[in-house]
């Protein structure tokens, strides 16, 4: 067995989950610093009218690439099961059958994306200055998709048995290629936001390699060919798990294209202060995707193993960690925001000034809000490790909704200013659904007895 991986059954809950964690936290920050790279030299060399276009391409790229990732990490839940149950056999043939639908999947996004990128980006009522760079942004990303489904599902795996630090390794590798590559293609070759998009699928495409490499050394991992082949009920299975978290990005991704069109109907400084701010989300959110990768594979684990108190004491861990960090990264956005902001915003001053005062009051309602969406990332991350992507899905669904409602119906009350709520108002309601459902979900566990009981 590689050191790496990590039965997540004995030790200490939060050391395991902090030491999970951290290796994805900074492989997280370094995916941050290059999608921060990248932005910046757009904004920078390029101008504010290339940031208003990667802003206004920013949700529809999301929703296909989020599709994916979703597939891939509904699938790793299964695998962690069975990883946690010491059941290598169906290991190894949940992770041959996981690669063949992400295939199907990839394929059918590749040409589905294609296809949908002018069309969608014209019901958004994308600025007709901007709508040529976004969708030409969009078709080399989209151009990527079957490596993003690869490396989604090579690090799904490493991070269902426990291993974190490779695909942190891989993230470090594919930044550094993306800088050079971002000050080459763009600050060099003057290649625009296309030079941007490239050097993204190349890194991606150093990324999936490298972690490709490391699953093959997994000794537990034995494929054959028939592990790729159609089987009805895994299949089934994988489906049901991996369709309601693909799903659920889905649902969250319209939403956010709702709230994109109105946006859009603001102007180019609104769409470039809001890209800058959007920019920084991924700052805002690191730690809480971490934690939520690491608490799926340690309740996925623990649930293999039928160890219910142990599942309990690491939610209870996880849950004061999360809220720790979110007060820590919210005090320092709001200290910090300006400087952060204006990386990505350059133009006449009064370019500057407008832009940097639509994104720091953005980012300030963001920040004081943080808790909730950490609440939201642990409790959603620990029913998917309990095997249910149902309410997860259903979450998704109620972030649309309140996104798009506040989006459409506050600022006819309180005007352009009800739009810098909507993202706040969908954690909140997701986050109430999602914390309810998981205590309703371990209490029917309450009475069972076992090694960890």
């Amino acid at each position: 067995m590689s050191q790496r991986i990590r039965n997540m059954t004995e030790g200490s809950p939060t050391r395991l989950l902090i030491t999970f964690a951290l290796p994805l936290m900074l492989g997280n920050v370094f995916q941050q610093l290059y999608t921060v790279v990248d932005t910046a030299v757009v904004g920078q060399v390029v101008g504010v009218k290339a940031l208003a276009a990667l802003g206004a391409a920013d949700w529809l790229n999301w929703l296909v690439l989020s599709v994916v990732q979703g597939f891939a990490q509904g699938f790793s839940i299964l695998m962690a099961q069975y990883f946690g149950a010491k059941d290598y056999r169906q290991l190894s043939r949940s992770v041959g059958l996981s690669a063949t639908l992400c295939a199907i999947v990839a394929a059918v996004m590749l040409a589905a994306s294609q296809l949908a990128a002018l069309p969608v980006l014209r019901l958004l009522n994308t600025p007709g200055d901007i709508i040529g760079d976004s969708v030409f942004y969009l078709r080399i990303i989209f151009g990527g998709i079957p490596i993003v489904a690869a490396y989604n599902l090579l690090a799904s795996i490493l991070r269902a048995l426990g291993d974190s630090k490779t695909p942190l390794y891989a993230v470090i590798v594919a930044t550094v290629v993306n800088i050079v590559l971002d000050l080459l293609f763009v600050m060099g070759f003057r290649w625009g936001i296309g030079g941007a998009a490239a050097a993204t699928i190349i890194a991606q495409g150093v990324s999936t390699v490298f972690c490709y490499w490391n699953v093959r050394k997994i000794t537990m991992i034995r494929l054959t060919a028939q592990d790729f082949a159609p089987e009805a009920a895994m299949a089934r299975t994988l489906l049901k798990l991996g369709s309601p978290v693909a799903l659920q990005n889905g649902i969250i991704s319209v939403g956010g294209m709702v709230v994109q069109s109105v946006i859009n109907q603001y102007g180019m400084l609104f769409i470039a202060g809001f890209t800058a701010t959007n920019k920084l989300y991924g700052l805002l959110e690191i730690a809480a995707t971490s934690y939520g990768y690491a608490v799926t594979s340690f309740v996925g684990q623990n649930l293999g193993g039928r160890l219910i108190k142990r599942i309990k004491q690491g939610m209870r861990s996880a849950a004061i960690i999360a809220l720790i960090t979110s007060a820590v990264i919210a005090a320092a956005m709001l200290l910090l925001g300006r400087l952060f902001l204006g990386m990505f915003i350059s133009g006449t001053p009064e370019e500057i000034e407008g832009s940097m005062a639509i994104a720091y009051h953005y980012l300030a309602i963001m920040s004081f809000c943080l808790p909730i969406l950490y609440m939201l990332h642990i409790y959603r991350s620990g029913l998917m490790g309990l095997g249910d992507t149902v309410v997860p899905m259903l979450s998704g669904f109620v972030e649309m909704m309140f996104r798009i409602g506040i989006a459409l119906l506050l600022p006819l009350a309180i005007g352009q200013e009800g739009i810098y709520y909507a993202e706040v108002g969908a954690w909140t309601g997701a986050a109430v659904l999602l914390v309810a459902a998981y205590f309703v979900r371990i209490g029917k566990y309450r009475e069972q007895n076992d090694n960890g009981s």
